[in-house]
């Protein structure tokens, strides 16, 4: 199957969840031939809904085989297990979900298509429970103490109250994944599906001659199977034949005779028939590698220079140079921030620090936001938050 027949049926599936039909969604999503981690973990999702929990364990099984970074997989299978009264291979699943945090107070998974926030707390909060249940009480406490630490909205209150249950040694209630919540299909590519005619006549190239009027090409051909076979011409070759027209916008192909370009691609159009298509042609993409990165026309101190500009053609020479980081054979020096505002990482690539922190700048990524560390740990934060700690500090 591919991608695009993949990306179709798992929206087809997700609309029939959102519709409230997820016996059909389930019947969709399990006729997808090889399901992406995401898809297996709503597969995952809806199994556990309707209480089938071997199914469920094993679906989340293969969503963390296909990505073992996905902590809120290890979330969904240790509420698995414990609903299958298996609390030490519940508290496992828990403890690296807590673990891929990485000391973050929550993840916000939105960016990839799941509207759910996994709460560093409410993990905790888990883990506490199946100590509970294993009559570890003071484990429970100390997750829970932990927790609190890690709160980070009044409506997670839960964990004050699971606190005060096992100073009595009672129970509390699992917190679980909302039933309603699965992860979705990039919308982008979703709308793509509607505006392109994978069947039809494709406008995704443009003449670079001022008196050409070409506009598009067509799919290859299938060839015959019986035709008369002739030797193959060495692409090598006829890498610059043909007439040169740059891309403009991208082409997805479905089949091995299309060709896949993106916009600044330069194809060589062979053969255009008499409806102005091209069946034939030629791809030749520009990059911006730099002759020194491999190793040719490097110029240092042996250089003949004589030598160099014998080679070249209307006497001029491109050069790319390579800037250090250090100056005059020693480190630069370290640029020191301070805090003027308190930040709070919404993800795990975000920095979390105080008003009043002193942060060392490692680089700058735009304009807006800066790549720096805070007590070892590294991380991308706001440049407005901070300002240049005074010399006399």
């Amino acid at each position: 199957m591919t991608f695009v027949e993949t990306l179709r049926q798992w929206d087809q599936a997700v609309s029939f969840a959102d519709r409230q039909d997820f016996a059909e969604a389930l019947r969709v999503f399990l006729a997808i031939p090889e399901p992406n981690s995401k898809i297996y973990f709503d597969i995952g999702c809806l199994h556990l809904q309707k209480q089938d929990l071997d199914a469920a364990e094993k679906a989340f099984d293969s969503s963390i085989r296909k990505d073992e970074h996905l902590a809120v997989a290890f979330f969904q299978r240790g509420i698995t297990f414990y609903q299958k009264e298996r609390y030490e291979e519940a508290l496992g699943d828990f403890q690296y979900a807590f673990k891929a945090l990485r000391g973050n107070q929550l993840i916000d998974y939105k960016a990839l298509g799941l509207r759910y926030k996994l709460y560093a707390c409410e993990v905790l909060h888990n883990m506490a429970l199946v100590e509970a249940q294993l009559g570890r009480w003071e484990k429970a406490q100390e997750n829970l103490v932990k927790a609190l630490d890690f709160k980070t909205e009044a409506k997670l209150n839960v964990i004050d109250r699971a606190l005060q249950s096992t100073l009595k040694q009672k129970l509390f209630k699992l917190v679980t994944f909302p039933s309603n919540a699965l992860f979705k299909p990039n919308k982008h590519y979703v709308a793509e599906l509607e505006k392109k005619d994978y069947l039809g006549k494709a406008k995704v190239v443009a003449s670079i001659l001022p008196q050409d009027e070409f506009s598009g090409f067509a799919p290859l051909q299938p060839q015959v199977e019986d035709g008369p076979a002739r030797p193959k011409e060495p692409e090598v070759l006829r890498a610059l034949e043909g007439e040169p027209h740059t891309v403009l916008f991208e082409f997805v192909p479905e089949t091995s005779d299309e060709l896949a370009v993106v916009p600044g691609n330069i194809v060589f159009v062979l053969q255009k028939g008499e409806d102005n298509w091209a069946p034939k042609f030629n791809p030749f993409v520009r990059s911006s590698l730099n002759p020194a990165a491999s190793g040719e026309n490097v110029i240092d101190a042996d250089t003949e220079m004589e030598s160099v500009w014998g080679r070249t053609t209307g006497r001029r020479i491109t050069l790319w140079c390579k800037v250090d980081d250090q100056t005059d054979g020693k480190p630069q020096n370290e640029i020191l921030l301070v805090a003027i505002h308190s930040y709070e990482s919404s993800n795990p690539e975000d920095l979390t620090f105080q008003e009043g922190d002193k942060i060392i700048l490692l680089s700058r990524i735009n304009d807006d936001w800066l790549e720096g560390q805070l007590n070892e740990n590294t991380g991308i934060f706001p440049a407005s938050f901070v300002e240049d700690v005074p010399e006399n500090e």
